[in-house]
């Protein structure tokens, strides 16, 4: 890991909340992400799973952990497996974790190789009445991939088949939602990076340099602070590209007289930020760049001031659609006949905001949340409304992140510049 020592009381008060959650007499089993196969001999970069890392925050292959906290034997209420070093091995690849480095990250004091788990974990299964075994319940999943989690769910279920198998799924959607303080500041650790490559970036830029140059910038400075990297891929978005919402390619040239939009995030810890500003290549917004910026910063700072515990998302992007249509009508993208005969299933202001408002985030970019239930206090959200000019060649999005307090919120990119005009003064070279 590049990062410093994460504080083990924030997975200790993970694993508490969750097993305050779990049936009594119960066992619930996490796996780590399978490793994947690239060409020839080669393995794709390893990606932890996230309810995992959650729960222990070790970022290490084959690595499980197990919450049985009635079990007789106290020392086995929560134990962690980890793969056993293997001399050869780490020739290879590099070195492994040894037992008391894991009991440093994680706080769990039990640590089991994985080789030896069989036994043990047949006779803890023996003794409980449920099993809580984990999936992917992501709303976002696409991937139609059987992961290790499935194919485990399989085994157990053929292996003890008389007993009562739970979802850890629905508990971690619950608490996952919710933010520690102690996560908010690993967090805003990810957040602080994102500032300074993002004070670097309005240094850099100019009328000719490319996409991919903006991209290797943001790479530089995340690595030197100690994140792991991008959180996300970045959207380095200049002209008419920007209203191309998860636009990928970063390889055109920033002419002059336009708008780049950059969407990008640091990675520490395992937590990711996620900020979004839209400045002028030459340094300098145009009147009419600078009118559509305002619009979008207006509603920016409306959707913010709506943020708070309460409301549901469906109310919230309904009301800042209000707000937008009267934007829009206001720089001259909509006509009143056209919101008054709009359809109610595709609003008129839709042709020009595409996107949701906010999303909840977390150690995903897209975290578990809920959509339809109402925000609660400890929640961490974006807020990130966009307009995109499909006449105008121009795509405007204005992103920060927010945690919810039980008094309404605090936005965790207060110190990112934001006004037009300090974006330009920052851009003087």
């Amino acid at each position: 890991m590049k990062h410093l020592p994460i504080n083990p009381a924030l997975f200790t008060e993970n694993r508490k909340r969750f097993t305050g959650k779990m049936q009594k007499n119960a066992i619930a089993i996490f796996n780590s992400n399978d490793e994947l196969p690239g060409n020839g001999d080669a393995q794709m970069k390893f990606v932890q799973n996230s309810d995992l890392y959650w729960l222990c925050g070790i970022e290490q292959e084959d690595t499980m952990a197990i919450l049985y906290p009635d079990c007789p034997d106290q020392k086995y209420r929560e134990v962690l497996v980890l793969v056993r070093p293997d001399e050869m091995k780490e020739k290879w690849d590099g070195k492994r974790l040894r037992a008391e480095e894991g009991r440093q990250i994680s706080g769990i004091q039990t640590v089991v190789w994985l080789d030896s788990l069989d036994a043990l974990l047949q006779t803890w299964i023996h003794q409980v009445d449920t099993i809580y075994l984990n999936t992917n319940e992501n709303d976002r999943k696409s991937n139609p991939l059987q992961t290790r989690d499935y194919r485990f769910v399989q085994r157990m279920q053929l292996q003890y088949p008389l007993h009562h198998f739970e979802r850890s799924a629905k508990i971690m959607l619950e608490l996952r939602a919710i933010k520690t303080k102690l996560e908010v500041e690993v967090v805003q650790q990810a957040i602080d990076i994102t500032e300074k490559t993002f004070r670097r970036l309005l240094q850099f830029i100019h009328p000719g340099v490319m996409e991919y140059e903006i991209e290797a910038e943001i790479f530089h400075e995340f690595l030197r602070n100690r994140s792991k990297g991008e959180a996300y891929g970045s959207i380095i978005a200049s002209g008419d590209r920007a209203r191309t919402l998860h636009y990928v390619f970063n390889n055109e040239e920033c002419k002059e007289g336009e708008l780049i939009l950059m969407d990008f995030g640091a990675n520490y810890g395992g937590y990711a930020a996620d900020l979004t500003r839209t400045v002028p290549v030459s340094g300098k917004f145009g009147r009419r760049q600078k009118t559509v910026y305002n619009a979008c910063l207006h509603l920016h700072n409306y959707a913010k001031s709506l943020l708070k515990p309460g409301i549901t998302l469906v109310d919230y992007t309904e009301k800042v659609g209000e707000e937008a249509t009267q934007q829009f009508l206001k720089i001259g993208l909509l006509r009143k006949s056209q919101v008054k005969n709009e359809d109610p299933e595709n609003r008129a202001y839709r042709k020009y905001l595409y996107h949701g408002i906010s999303h909840h985030l977390g150690l995903d970019v897209h975290d578990l949340g809920t959509k339809t239930e109402p925000l609660k206090a400890g929640m961490l959200l974006t807020v990130e409304p966009g307009i995109y000019i499909e006449e105008e060649h121009m795509g405007v999005r204005i992103e920060n992140n927010l945690w919810l307090t039980k008094n309404g919120n605090i936005d965790l990119m207060k110190n990112i510049p934001l006004e037009a005009d300090e974006i330009e003064a920052l851009m003087k070279h």
